[in-house]
């Protein structure tokens, strides 16, 4: 809901506040001092189209700042949220929303979202939930057949809602599965080429057998055979060093550290101090036959067949640098590409039984989807009928008696919402062809007409703000009355405001404003102001005779308030 419009240098205007608020507001003012201003100045804030024309003479920019009442949990607030900017004053559930736009004379545009520059698009975004403008233009909230079909769906309530639901669960498991299927059908051929190459590559790799860190061993291995009797000479001169067999035994090392602990041993008694030392010679003799030992066995681990486990072992070696050189380049990558590619080989050669199944699935929810469609469609022609009734009745009362509303439901291809293509059709006049509502009417119908619509889809649809320019254009009386009661009852679900020139619909408004055109000498002004009382009794004179001093045209405007208000 909209509580307030500050506007600054629109126009004629030079500066107003508007105090709007819950139900009908009606403004009123001569021709020329500004009314129209007022719908171009909620455009603006609304994410219109700027043109620097709009800015009044002499000035720098003109401004336009609206305060709205908002869910401070809605869908508004949460697009609020996410442009950065913040609301103001939240309690029992609602906010407080500022939204502003400057325009210079220049053509340069600003905005903000509570309090934060942001692009005019999210201003746009932010409108389309807060306020349905009806007007001379072509501003009509239901110029799309996407927007009639909402409507006519909103209209037929929770039968076609729950209906929707299902048939949606149905139309996207139906799309993704018949995708799946699309690709596993046209890729058939591919597939198969990539499992049988696979298939070809894990027998490969198998018939191998690798093991995670063979190469590195079996290198470790080829290095020690291709390098044998190098080994073996230089084993058999550090042996015989050590503990000689075959030479005198004086002459190896085991013999001599052995001669030396006995020399000494001979007199360690005469002094303490050789004691440690013959220590030291003992265990460096029991090292060296240790050493001994271990360089006999060493020798006779060296195979005498070396030659032919060499051969073997390149063979082996040059095996496994193929199956690196093709799924490598190591190998424990190879059987990385063994493991991974054993799976995805069990799933390419489930693709025929994949297949099959999703065939099934898919002819069976296409099944369901045309059944679910044909139900909808039976639905939206029920409920078309019912609103285009209920519309017509309608425009019977708002000096439209020959015209009637018509809505088509036809078939179109299968989609997220059905098969059904919604058209919502004027007629006129008796014999006319029906045409779509903008086309078939002039402005001044065209406001009545949507008034019928929204009046109709107001008990299932409501709006938080209406706004109606010259609703009224071209009617007068009885008809004038009853398109006020209209406005009047639409206004008890929704926000409504009107710029209008007849005291029978301003009657019915809880809230009046009117627009006055001053003058400085040079440039005129329009303001804003609040009437009651006698001041709205005067201004409703004016509009009936053009005289707000007339006795006649006060005693009229007394009664039309008073009748409205017995009404209400």
């Amino acid at each position: 809901m909209i509580e307030e419009i500050f506007i600054r240098d629109l126009g004629v205007i030079g500066e107003a506040r508007l105090p709007l608020g819950a139900g009908f507001t009606a403004l009123t003012g001569e021709t020329g001092a500004g009314k129209t201003m007022v719908v171009t100045a909620l455009g603006l804030v609304l994410g219109e189209r700027a043109d620097a024309g709009a800015v009044r003479l002499g000035s720098a920019q003109a401004v336009v700042e609206g305060h709205w009442e908002v869910d401070a949990a809605g869908p508004v607030a949460d697009r609020v949220r996410d442009a950065g900017g913040d609301l103001d004053a939240v309690s029992h559930g609602r906010a407080q929303l500022i939204l502003s736009r400057s325009v210079s004379s220049e053509g340069r545009s600003r905005a903000t979202v509570g309090g934060r520059a942001a692009p005019v698009g999210v201003l746009s975004e932010i409108g389309a939930n807060l306020v349905v403008v009806h007007g001379q233009s072509e501003q009509i909230r239901l110029r799309s057949s996407t927007a009639q079909r909402e409507a006519l769906d909103r209209f037929a309530g929770s039968e076609l809602s729950t209906l929707l639901g299902d048939y949606q669960e149905v139309f996207r498991r139906w799309q993704i599965q018949q995708g799946e299927l699309d690709v596993l059908v046209a890729e058939r051929d591919r597939r198969a080429r990539e499992a049988e190459e696979l298939r070809l590559a894990m027998d490969e790799i198998e018939a191998v057998s690798p093991q995670r860190g063979e190469d590195a061993e079996l290198a470790e291995r080829a290095e020690r055979l291709s390098n044998l009797e190098d080994l073996r000479r230089a084993a058999v001169e550090a042996q015989e060093a050590v503990s000689a067999q075959f030479v005198d035994d004086t002459g190896d090392a085991l013999a001599r550290v052995d001669g030396a602990r006995r020399a000494l041993d001979r007199v360690a008694g005469h002094d303490a101090a050789l004691a440690p030392i013959v220590s030291a010679l003992a265990e460096a003799s029991f090292a060296l036959s240790e050493i001994s030992g271990q360089l006999a066995s060493y020798l006779g681990s060296l195979d005498a067949d070396g030659g032919r486990e060499l051969e073997i072992i390149q063979e082996r070696r040059a095996a496994l640098t193929a199956l690196a050189r093709r799924y490598g380049p190591t190998v424990d990558e190879v059987i990385d590409y063994l493991e991974s590619g054993s799976s995805r080989l069990l799933e390419l050669d489930s693709d025929a039984d994949r297949i099959l199944e999703l065939g099934d699935q898919v002819a069976a929810d296409r099944r369901r989807v045309d059944e679910l469609a044909a139900e909808l469609t039976a639905v939206r022609q029920v409920a078309a009928g019912r609103l285009a009734a209920e519309v017509t009745a309608e425009l019977g009362a708002l000096a439209m008696p020959d015209a009637r509303l018509a809505i088509e439901v036809t078939e179109r291809e299968l989609g997220l919402t059905g098969r059904d293509q919604v058209a919502i059709l004027l007629q006129p006049h008796a014999g006319s062809e029906p045409r779509p509502i903008g086309r078939g009417a002039s402005g001044g119908e065209l406001s009545r007409v949507m008034l019928a619509i929204e009046v109709v889809l107001a008990a299932t649809d409501p709006v938080p703000t209406f706004v109606f320019d010259e609703v009224d254009a071209g009617v007068g009386g009885a008809s004038a009355t009853e398109i006020g009661r209209r406005l009047a009852r639409l206004a008890q679900t929704s926000q409504v405001i009107v710029v209008t020139h007849l005291a029978q619909v301003a009657a019915f408004s809880t809230n009046h404003l009117v627009v006055e055109k001053g003058s400085d000498g040079s440039v005129t002004a329009s303001n804003v102001r609040l009437v009651h009382g006698e001041e709205r009794a005067a201004e409703m004179a004016r509009l009936l005779s053009g005289s707000p001093d007339s006795e006649s045209a006060l005693a009229h405007a007394r009664e039309l308030l008073d009748n409205a208000h017995r009404v209400g």
